[in-house]
């Protein structure tokens, strides 16, 4: 889709017309109640069942079964007759941990609720295959009946949960109150949402994001940042950190002794990162080819005046590392290539398996964005980091209703996650570009995305990639981040670390710290697993071997920061970090 069709797509609201579409306000409506298409998927589940009679017979029957055996279980843990070393007849997922409570192996009332409750969640599922989907709707279908489900277990209800019955009856109905100030609390506050994180305590430039630094450059997009050297000689190849444009950056430099920018300043690399604004609705239509321009290649081209080196080191987080792909291909097609390696962290470049995200990058899902975006210019930062946490449900939203409303308690104060309650908007055009070209139509993957009339081919690609994923990524899989490795032509290193989308990143040196190596690039990320050597530290340790082999001869580190063109500015970590929606811009 061209970037004028996407832009008519976004750019046109009802009040630009005279006459009010009732398409328009229909849409508008149906997106509100239903925005990622599930009760639609769901019903339109149904309706296939149905047509399979043989199927929904045959899953009603296994249900039946399983009923009788959950009643005579249950009755006998009635009757005290049951043998305490019995299974269930429904066992929950080993990693669930709702159902710790002895309560629910031990009591009859339940037992009989916890059985009962999976019981139907498995008729669910079964339904579901009986509908014969084509597979995007059938893993949108299965996500949907699990997200509802997750919503509805018993876990998340006062009556219902052993554990918050039992500290009610502990605190003298103090964690009852409590439990309802909080939901109040967060009905006002946080649009309904139970808080994840106390950030009250937490600042960028006080205790987070603390590498000491100048803002040498800014941009109406970018600042960019240099920090100061912490060893008297420094590798002659400069290192830009290029992060998402979804996230602030700092999550590569969270705090003191967790920071990848100072893990690498202190190896002796001259760092620089890009610090993206949050963007308004006076950028509805700052396009994808803009976040290119003016991020990963206007700091590029900064770095190395700086610097007055040719060849730049990158380091990419997820989408920063999408984009910073596109740029090495745009490089190599037109024959300027600043890159000298990349290091892709929990990336996709190949969007063929975007894994459980996929159920909300599907067509119908992405158009009710581009209308709801119309509206106000950007998508909110609360959508998409609610997104994020739908995918985790479990442990990102109905972990925090059992423990702030049921029991009573206070969300933590976390530096991770107050990082990650610090999310930025999206400019309509460029988001609706995004996804388009790369989770609809996966077109880099495809040698089919196009800049300025210049076809990228990944292949093209001949510089040296550090990949890592994480095995925990619920986000970016691993198997699919592996892509990078066979997708892009250089000479690549994959490597997997424990942990998920952003605790494999903040991942210093540690006793419970491990990877995982394989020298050889294989077709399939499992065959590769099954060759690969553990290993008892972090990931940190086998990229500052790796990143050092590229990164030249040591010379002695600059007397000062910026240039004479480039004049040093605030303090790290600048102003765009802190900047809210709407503030003036001073480049």
């Amino acid at each position: 889709m061209s970037e004028e069709v996407e832009a008519g797509t976004i750019g046109a609201t009802a009040g630009e017309s005279d006459v009010l579409d009732p398409n328009w306000v229909g849409d508008q409506i149906i997106d509100t109640l239903d925005p990622v298409y599930f009760a639609r998927t769901l019903v339109n589940a149904g309706m296939k069942a149905a047509a399979n009679p043989v199927g929904v017979g045959t899953a009603l029957l296994k249900a039946a079964a399983g009923a009788m055996k959950v009643g005579a279980a249950t009755m006998a843990k009635a009757a005290k007759t049951a043998d305490p070393e019995a299974p269930a007849p429904i066992q929950p997922q080993p990693k669930d941990h709702r159902w710790s409570s002895k309560a629910w192996q031990d009591n009859p009332y339940f037992f009989g609720l916890q059985q009962t409750y999976l019981l139907t969640r498995n008729l669910a599922d079964d339904l579901i295959d009986a509908a014969n989907l084509d597979e995007a709707d059938h893993r949108k279908a299965k996500f949907a009946a699990s997200f509802a489900f997750d919503a509805l277990a018993p876990t998340n209800m006062l009556l219902t949960n052993p554990d918050a019955l039992a500290k009610a009856a502990a605190t003298g109905g103090a964690s009852v109150v409590k439990g309802a100030s909080n939901m109040l609390h967060d009905l006002r506050h946080n649009d309904g949402w139970p808080s994840k994180v106390d950030d009250s305590g937490f600042e960028p430039g006080l205790n987070m994001a603390m590498t000491p630094g100048k803002v040498v450059y800014r941009s109406d997009l970018i600042e960019l940042i240099q920090y100061e050297p912490q060893t008297d000689q420094v590798y002659e190849t400069p290192l830009l950190f290029c992060p998402p444009w979804i996230n602030k950056y700092y999550i590569m430099d969270l705090a003191p002794q967790k920071s990848l920018i100072e893990w690498a300043v202190q190896h002796g690399h001259t760092c620089f990162t890009i610090s993206y604004r949050n963007p308004d609705g006076s950028m509805r239509d700052t396009s994808f080819e803009d976040y290119l321009r003016q991020g990963p290649l206007d700091a590029l081209r900064v770095v190395r005046e700086i610097t007055g080196q040719e060849k730049v080191n990158t380091v990419n987080v997820c989408l920063g590392g999408t984009l910073t792909a596109l740029a090495m291909a745009h490089g190599a097609a037109t024959g300027d290539e600043p890159v000298h390696t990349a290091t892709f962290l929990n990336t996709l470049t190949d969007f063929s398996d975007p894994g459980v995200l996929g159920a909300f990058t599907d067509e119908p899902t992405v158009a009710g964005l581009e209308r709801k975006m119309a509206d106000q210019g950007y998508l909110e930062a609360s959508e998409m980091a609610r997104t994020f946490d739908a995918i985790r449900a479990n442990d990102l939203i109905f972990q925090y209703v059992v423990n702030n409303w049921l029991l009573g308690e206070d969300p933590p104060a976390f530096d991770l996650l107050a990082w990650n309650n610090d999310s930025t908007r999206m400019p309509a055009r460029m988001h609706s570009s995004y996804l388009r070209r790369c989770y609809l139509h996966n077109q880099f993957a495809n040698d089919a995305f196009e800049i300025d009339g210049t076809m990228l081919h990944p292949a093209d690609v001949k510089q040296d990639a550090y990949v890592l994923s994480a095995i925990d990524d619920h986000i970016v899989p691993w198997t699919a981040a592996y892509r990078t490795a066979t997708l892009l032509g250089g000479h690549n290193r994959f490597v997997l670390s424990t942990s998920g989308h952003i605790a494999g990143i903040v991942n210093p040196p540690s006793p419970k710290a491990r990877h995982w190596t394989n020298d050889h690039i294989v077709d399939s990320p499992e065959e590769w697993l099954k060759g690969a050597e553990q290993h008892q530290q972090t990931w940190w340790e086998d990229w500052a071997q790796w990143i050092s082999g590229r990164a030249g001869d040591k010379v002695d580190a600059p007397k000062q920061l910026g240039s004479k063109s480039h004049a040093p500015m605030d303090d790290a970590p600048g102003l765009y970090v802190k900047m809210r929606p709407g503030d003036a811009v001073s480049a």
